[in-house]
């Protein structure tokens, strides 16, 4: 430990990585869902709607796709 501070049991950094990844996840399920309830209420259709998760959610791709590339390649 090395007189790390601890939070909850874990170093900062540690602390700092969990939450990153839990918090960002949850505001991404929570835009899918406006996402969806946008769709729903402006009556886009079933295209319209792909359409809207498509264009709208392309940038949760790019999160997702970080961490699969840090683990593939080792970085984490």
């Amino acid at each position: 430990m090395n007189g790390d501070p601890i939070i909850f049991g874990l170093t900062i950094a540690e602390f700092e990585d969990y939450s990153l990844k839990i918090l960002l996840s949850a505001l991404i399920l929570y835009m899918l869902f406006i996402i969806g309830n946008l769709a729903r209420q402006s009556k886009a259709g079933r295209y319209g709607t792909i359409w809207l998760f498509v264009a709208l959610g392309l940038g949760f791709v790019g999160f997702v796709a970080k961490s699969f590339i840090q683990k593939f390649m080792g970085i984490e």
